[in-house]
């Protein structure tokens, strides 16, 4: 590979050559960009990349602490979350940061749609695509929920043409798709190995050919439902980066961003951390993902675990390299500035710099996003604003920090009202996976329905994906498994805290380590101890009974009987169990005890 930053000068040309002997790829420091005697210096291009990742079809301002971000208040010092979001002002922002910057690329990390409000959702995340449209986006990676109605649906997004089964939604409108490629390197037909979308995307900037290689995580399979990923095989990030890396080097490309589905876990909260010294403050896949990435891919953008942070990881030969997420659901933007050199066409990566932006909302609102949204605002507003319940303060799932979320509370009640009586399965407990509860329940007033007032819409953010309702036969052991399973198995590294009804009860010890920490002994149902030889009637959503998550003992349970929907359930709950004059009030959160609670759960 070139190494960037070099000159003409014969001592400078030996010890580069004697540097890349050494360190192979490695790249230059800044300070070993000398000047030849009487030549030219090296020709630089700078390069603005603009990246958000995780947006998830929020495109009116997200609601409750899904719409803010942390920062610290320079006046008292403390963490203060400030209000964020919404594309009408994410279009501004990156509009704005534009100026100035002949070449800038705006790109992202995965998931712009699926678990969408239904503002985007309830039109197939049309609305959403037509929005990235509009603000610039030039090219993504796909994210494991793009593959949540199917691969179809994903070519549908990408090519354009009016719904199989919805048609289309506007007389004389036929949706267009994106104008932007959909990257999926590491996607195949698992019989013929074909593509199942492009692996990479060439910019030429200014003479420089820039690549873009996109890739979901190779566990994608593990987390949405079957029926979405049927057919497809998903491969190693790092082999099929470095793959494409050297696919790209062999046509002279050899400036390379990643964009990667796949993403870390920070030390703090605060929307621009830099992860310390080498790297140290980050943890989670996505280091180890960087720390082996081909030298010659100058950046990585991350997603997929909704954090916000701006990194220098070292790649495999030590040098540092920027690797940064935006958080999610279009709260910040990273900018990521370089230069390319325009002789060797390689990134000069000490001149890498990234920072995350807030996309804050005291800005003029982009007129066109708004036309936008206010076009399908109207569509959806017969349904959006029909009240379903009523509420007496927050309700937070997605927003709570606890193991045991109030909202997962309400939804794991509500599948068990639900699916309890006999001719309906006869659920003896309810199981809820935390990923699923996308948002909270906000008591302010969205619009003008009432503070308090819990719509269609609200509750359909919540709960978007209308996974249909499984209830099954599991014996006493496989129940326990479930409860061991997630903090052991593919789950020891990262818990999945299942959200359980209000019958089911145990202590969680994080002093000990994998299924250790459910302390079986505590388990009861009821309030009877679990009999190990005894049959349960089991409620969960499809894709947790199907076994996803990281459950196998669900997938083994038998009788499987398929009832309503999440949704369907979800409402029917929030009216038949609240009022205006007797709203639903936060669950006391006593179902998990837990021990240990300063212990880090990972």
């Amino acid at each position: 590979m070139p190494i960037s930053g070099s000159t003409g000068h014969r001592r400078t040309a030996l010890a580069v050559a004697a540097a890349a002997a050494l360190l192979g790829s490695m790249a230059l420091p800044a300070t070993a960009e000398a000047h030849g005697h009487g030549q030219d210096k090296p020709k630089y291009e700078d390069l603005q990349l603009l990246a958000i990742n995780d947006l998830h079809g929020n495109l009116e301002p997200p609601a409750g602490s899904s719409g803010t971000v942390n920062e610290i208040d320079p006046t008292t010092g403390k963490t203060v979350a400030t209000p964020a979001g919404g594309v009408e002002y994410l279009a501004t922002a990156l509009r704005d940061a534009r100026q100035g910057h002949p070449n800038s690329v705006t790109v992202a990390a995965g998931d712009i749609i699926g678990a969408s409000p239904l503002i985007s959702g309830l039109f197939h995340d049309e609305p959403t695509i037509e929005a990235m449209n509009k603000i610039g986006l030039d090219v993504t990676s796909v994210g494991n929920h793009e593959f949540d109605e199917g691969s179809a649906e994903l070519k549908r997004m990408q090519d354009g043409g009016c719904h199989p089964t919805d048609g289309c939604y506007e007389k004389g409108r036929k949706f267009e798709g994106a104008d932007f490629p959909y990257l999926a390197a590491n996607v195949t037909n698992e019989k013929t190995g074909k593509q199942l979308l492009k692996p990479y995307w060439v910019k030429n900037v200014r003479g420089v050919k820039v690549g873009f290689i996109g890739v979901t995580l190779e566990g994608t399979p593990n987390i949405v439902t079957a029926a979405g990923v049927q057919g497809l095989k998903f491969d190693n990030e790092v082999a099929t980066i470095n793959k494409y890396t050297a696919e790209l080097k062999r046509q002279g490309v050899n400036s390379v961003v990643a964009l990667i589905h796949e993403g870390g876990l920070p030390a703090s909260s605060v929307y621009n951390y830099d992860c310390g010294s080498g790297g140290s403050g980050i943890s989670g896949p996505i280091v180890d993902i960087a720390k082996r990435l081909d030298p010659a891919v100058g950046a990585v953008v991350t997603g997929h675990t909704h954090n916000s942070y701006a990194c220098m990881i070292p790649d495999p030969n030590g040098v540092p390299r920027s690797v940064t997420s935006a958080a999610s659901f279009g709260r910040l933007y990273t900018e990521i500035d370089l230069k390319l050199d325009k002789r060797t066409g390689a990134i000069v990566r000490p001149s890498v710099t990234a920072a995350n932006h807030v996309v804050r909302r005291d800005v003029p609102k982009a007129p066109d996003l708004t036309k936008l949204i206010d076009r399908y605002s109207k569509l959806s507003a017969p349904i959006a604003n029909r009240a379903v319940g009523y509420i007496s303060a927050d309700i937070n799932g997605r927003g709570s920090t606890d193991l045991e979320k109030p909202l997962g509370d309400v939804i794991a009640d509500a599948q068990l009202a639900g699916l309890a009586p006999a001719d309906k399965g006869g659920a003896q407990v309810a199981f809820m996976n935390p990923g699923g509860i996308r948002s909270d329940l906000v008591y302010k007033a969205s619009g003008s329905e009432g503070d308090g007032v819990v719509t269609y819409g609200e509750a359909f953010t919540v709960q978007p994906f209308t996974n249909m309702m499984q209830v099954k036969t599991l014996t006493g052991t496989q129940l326990v498994q479930v409860l061991q399973q997630q903090v052991s198995g593919s789950n020891a590294a990262a818990p999945k805290i299942l959200q359980i009804s209000s019958n089911l009860s145990y202590t969680l010890d994080l002093n000990k380590a994998g299924g250790d920490r459910v302390i079986v002994d505590s388990v009861r149902l009821n309030g009877a101890p679990v009999d190990p030889n005894a049959t349960y009637r089991v409620a969960a959503n499809e894709f947790l009974a199907g076994g996803g998550d990281g459950f196998p003992a669900f997938a083994a349970g038998t009788d499987k009987l398929v009832g309503a929907s999440d949704l369907d359930l979800f409402n029917t709950y929030l009216t038949s169990h609240s009022t205006a004059t007797a709203p639903l009030t936060p669950p006391a959160q006593n179902r998990i005890k837990v021990i240990g609670v300063g212990q880090s759960i990972g």
